[in-house]
């Protein structure tokens, strides 16, 4: 081979490599180096889980088994680790051909699962993966409406499951249960309000140390690049209203909705996030691999914006709490957006029994976990 020919083989070569470890869906991402991603030190990301088209909300049983729902492919998943070395063996589909099956949540066996306008529930589901049972209705009474019609669910520290019911626009007055975050007992009876004035929240947790609840709000659209800020929300009694359609952040009305309200009487967020970063899955950290100063911090995915004129969000962010309020609000994990070119959008966050995080990414179909050595 001549000298020439050496260089364009050596050349070519080169672009491969380069291009593999700077695709995070490539399969160097499951190697020991961050693809791309950018953590702070001694934080690595590696693939947990590929093939699972759609990810989106997540939930892990006792057993160790994670279930993770979609929005657009009207799957749910069930994802072994069979080994326990922190890589998934196999990814099941368990259910397909449901409306939006974004939430999922685990309780005493049952796997539950909110489709748009009902939640259901998978009897003994661990023991019969690939031969699903019918689920039962839990509960059928939440509105047909798509737009932000999708749920995050969870069981909250009083055994009751939460579930959001989204304003069915861009911004509008709709009475309840529009806009607002409801409960119920695990059989699906009891059905009442928690809070209103919610916009879109799609994801939510409690305080390990104060059972409170927090969640993230998404800010209505088409009012410029900068406002209104997506939200991080503090809601420790039930009752109270967080101002949508009428207020956005610290109290910046909406200019169709907002004229001649006072403002004392919603509740402002916590923390506000960014213009249109879409915040969606929350976690405070609760594991022990994290350095202490992570430990029940809190932990938000954004999605990211879709009609910003400059990109932003694409992200994993921590916000660092004192005395139980926000002090902090900064990138933890980023690098699927570079410029205007995106790789990934994060979803939803997962606590490991091993005190690593997953993290879902509906776009690449792929679920990462991020891990800590010194």
């Amino acid at each position: 081979m001549n000298t020439k020919n050496s260089l364009l083989v050596y050349l070519s070569i080169s672009l491969f490599v380069f291009t593999l470890s700077c695709n995070p869906n490539s399969q160097q991402t499951s190697g020991s180096d961050n693809s791309g991603i950018t953590l702070p030190p001694g934080f690595h990301i590696n693939v947990f889980a590929n093939n699972v088209d759609g990810a989106r909300s997540m939930a892990l049983s006792p057993n160790g088994i994670l279930f993770v729902g979609t929005r657009g492919t009207g799957k749910v998943y069930a994802i072994l680790d069979t080994n326990k070395d922190y890589k998934a063996d196999e990814v099941i589909t368990i259910a397909s051909g449901l409306k939006m099956p974004n939430g999922v949540a685990f309780r005493n066996g049952s796997l539950y699962v909110a489709e748009v306008n009902r939640v259901l529930r998978y009897d003994n589901i661990e023991a019969k993966l690939k031969n699903p049972p019918q689920p039962v209705v839990v509960n059928s009474n939440f509105p047909s409406d798509t737009h932000h019609g999708w749920k995050f669910i969870r069981f909250g520290p009083d055994g009751k499951l939460y579930v959001p019911v989204g304003a069915p626009c861009n911004v509008c007055e709709r009475p309840d249960p529009y806009a607002s975050i409801m409960r119920m007992n695990a059989d699906g009876s009891g059905l009442e309000i928690f809070a209103r004035g919610i916009r879109n929240t799609v994801g939510f947790d409690w305080n390990p140390q104060t059972n409170e609840l927090w969640f993230t709000d998404n800010g209505r659209d088409l009012l410029g690049d900068n406002i209104p800020p997506d939200e991080l929300n503090y809601a420790p009694v039930q009752g109270m209203n967080f101002g949508f359609p009428y207020f956005y952040g610290s109290n910046q009305p909406d200019p169709d909705f907002g004229k001649g309200k006072d403002p004392s009487q919603y509740t402002p967020p916590a923390q506000e996030l960014g213009p249109h970063v879409a915040a969606l899955g929350m976690r405070f950290y609760t594991g022990n691999m994290f350095p202490s100063e992570y430990r029940n911090q809190i932990f938000i995915a954004e999605h990211g914006s879709w009609n910003r004129s400059q990109k932003i969000g694409y992200r994993v962010t921590l916000v660092k709490l004192v005395n139980n309020k926000p002090v902090s609000y900064k990138p933890f994990a980023e690098g699927w957006l570079k410029g205007d070119s995106v790789s990934g959008r994060p979803v939803d966050l997962q606590v490991m029994p091993d005190g690593s995080m997953l993290v879902s990414d509906d776009y690449g179909g792929v679920i990462y976990r991020i891990t800590y050595s010194q």
